[in-house]
């Protein structure tokens, strides 16, 4: 063996650089999966901010309709457009919530 690094340190030290490349490429795909699923449940959360839900009537109470981001009574389907709420709005046995006040959203279309 002459003076110089030998193909076997020179082959330990490039794995170590690729592995310490792998390790930061991981870590950049790990932030890029949870901005996207941040961005996802941004979406969703526009998503109902633009639309109605109907809390489905209990015994003891009428149903209720609510924006569709209130947090009052929570679901990710269901949600009406504003026409489907004005007319929910309009039955008799369907009051909008006290907490969100959907109608104020559905006075200005």
């Amino acid at each position: 063996m002459s003076g110089g690094i030998s193909d076997l340190d020179k082959n330990r030290v490039l794995a170590e650089w690729l592995e310490w490349q792998l390790r930061q490429v991981r870590g950049r795909i790990r932030e890029l999966e949870i901005s996207e699923e941040q961005e996802r449940r941004r979406r969703e959360r526009a998503y109902a901010a633009m639309r109605w839900k109907i809390q489905p009537q209990r015994s003891s109470s009428v149903a209720l309709l609510h924006r569709g981001d209130c947090s009052l009574y929570e679901t990710a389907m269901g949600f009406l457009d504003r026409e489907e709420a004005l007319i929910a709005l309009a039955e008799p046995d369907i009051e909008p919530c006290q907490i969100c006040n959907p109608q104020t959203g559905l006075a200005s279309g």
